[in-house]
């Protein structure tokens, strides 16, 4: 259909906002079918459009400016139409939204998506099921449960596993040190942390993180009452990976000081330079000294996909919880996340019953509640279906081949970057994350910092290109976060051109006077 036509659609035959207080055209039933599919097509133009039209990865609107569209809008009075609410949204949202699926989008962990999944979102919406509980969605249920035994298997784990949905790594990492707490509590100190608080010596708990794991520990250490005292940060390898050696002397020196060691944290996958932490490693020393093993894989898990570098994750199958990220590495829409543990049993830990939704009595083993396996959401999305529809018509080696891609040309451009005399790589990756930044020759060390900050800004105003940044022992630096496959190394040449010429740019505006050839 022509998108005149669609326009003309849903401007006169979609309903716009009803006077009459006993009319239910809005509600999605079984009367207002046409009504939905028209309103479905007109939002499938909307994102055709978006896909058509957008040709760099953001506008480069400034905030301010795009604060002012906003002034004039009253929430409190409908528009007349679809036509009028779509065009809004368009110059509102659509128009300045980051475009993900394009190559000159580096920076963030932000993955394009998979068509399939985005065919699930429809349903998903659409029905609406809450996965808490068997009668809210009864074959979502075993979908979710299909999928998180599946995932299991790919890590390592036998049939004793489980997990659950979650709606991202924050929330599976929280998981992960609360069941590490209240286990360590239960088994140790004879003392349910659930039903009688923290123990008086929980002052004194210790959970060890790479100095470059997620920010994420320590917001759930605080979280949990234990303070962000309670992590012990270890320092990394030349790799920016956890030092396996330095973890237990670090371990020894806190038992030494009447502290007590309770779980370890390993990545899979750092946010700032993409390596793993040697996970057998952490495993045996985490076994040795009876502590909890975590392992945050939120951006790593797509390794489980690949069959020719899946050997990175080695040791993952030792971790008592894991954290997986469908929608960094499984190129699923947001959200779809999961935590997983070893041993089912574990998860009885933060089970609680209300008698209006998972009473005691029930036989959850008949009538199954995934209710029973989250801490912080009741009503829950079914995410699942996403990867579902992705696996059943994709499958498992079609996204391995994603992700190989991805690396290899993370590698690619890890040696152009390195080869080059213009700029200064800090790490290969194991994944796709390369931290670097433009030194020319004859600029003054002080300058760098501020010449790679001017290329990184100047590059997003101007919508050109997406680069991500980070600081390293206090200095600035560019950042790749390559997760996509239809990037290619032609893509990665030319992004550095265009750094090296806004880097030049600033070398000329430093030496040119402020108010040269002005009046």
């Amino acid at each position: 259909m022509e998108k005149q036509t669609l326009i003309s659609l849903y401007a006169t035959e979609l309903p716009g906002h009803e006077t009459d207080d006993n009319a239910c055209n809005d509600i999605f039933h079984e009367n207002t079918e046409t009504e939905y599919r028209l309103a479905i097509r007109a939002a499938a133009e909307q994102v055709s459009g978006f896909l058509k039209n957008t040709k760099k990865p953001f506008s480069g609107i400034k905030p301010a400016t795009l604060l002012e569209e906003f002034e004039d809008i009253s929430l409190d009075n409908p528009l007349p139409d679809y036509k009028s609410l779509f065009d809004e949204v368009n110059a509102l949202y659509i128009k300045h939204a980051t475009a993900f699926h394009l190559p000159q989008y580096i920076a963030h962990l932000n993955c394009p998506v998979v068509i399939p999944a985005l065919a699930a979102e429809v349903i998903i919406s659409a029905i609406n099921s809450s996965q808490d509980t068997y009668d809210q969605s009864a074959g979502g249920t075993f979908i979710e449960r299909r999928l998180i035994d599946w995932t299991g298997q790919q890590i390592g784990y036998n049939e004793q596993c489980d997990g659950v949905f979650t709606g991202g790594g924050s929330q599976s990492n929280l998981m992960g040190l609360l069941l590490a707490r209240d286990y360590y509590a239960l088994t140790y100190l004879n003392h349910n942390i659930k039903l009688q608080g923290h123990p008086a010596n929980a002052n004194k708990f210790r959970i060890f993180v790479s100095e470059k794991a997620h920010f994420s520990n320590h917001k759930n250490a605080s979280l949990m009452g234990l303070g962000e005292q309670s992590i012990v940060k270890i320092a990394t390898d030349e790799r920016f990976r956890m030092d396996a050696a330095l973890l237990e002397q670090a371990i020894q020196l806190e038992i030494e000081q009447g502290n007590i060691p309770i779980a370890i944290v390993g990545t899979a996958g750092t946010t700032d330079f993409g390596n793993i932490d040697p996970l057998q490693e952490i495993g045996r020393i985490a076994e040795r000294y009876n502590l909890w093993f975590h392992i945050d894989a939120a951006y790593g898990c797509g390794l489980l996909l690949s069959e020719k570098y899946r050997y990175l994750l080695n040791g993952i199958e030792q971790a008592d919880s894991v954290t997986i990220d469908y929608h960094k590495s499984f190129f699923q829409p947001i959200s779809s996340s999961a935590f997983l543990v070893k041993n089912k049993l574990h998860l009885n830990i933060i089970r609680h019953h209300a008698d209006y939704l998972n009473p005691k009595e029930q036989d959850y083993d008949e009538l199954p509640a995934q209710i029973n396996k989250s801490i912080t959401q009741s009503t829950r999305r079914f995410d699942a279906l996403k990867l579902w529809f992705t696996l059943r018509l994709m499958g498992k080696q079609k996204l391995g081949q994603y992700t190989d891609r991805i690396i290899d040309t993370t590698e690619q451009a890890a040696c152009l970057i390195e080869s080059s005399n213009h700029f200064d790589l800090l790490s290969h990756s194991d994944l796709g994350v390369l931290v670097f930044r433009y030194v020319p020759q004859l600029v003054p060390a002080i300058d760098v910092c501020a010449m790679n900050l001017y290329i990184k800004q100047t590059m997003f105003f101007n919508g050109e290109v997406l680069v991500a940044s980070t600081r390293v022992n206090g200095q600035f630096y560019l950042k790749f976060t390559i997760l996509n496959p239809l990037t290619t190394i032609k893509h990665i040449q030319n992004i550095l051109t265009i750094i090296k010429k806004h880097g030049k740019d600033y070398e000329q505006r430093r030496h040119t006077p402020a108010h040269s050839g002005t009046n």
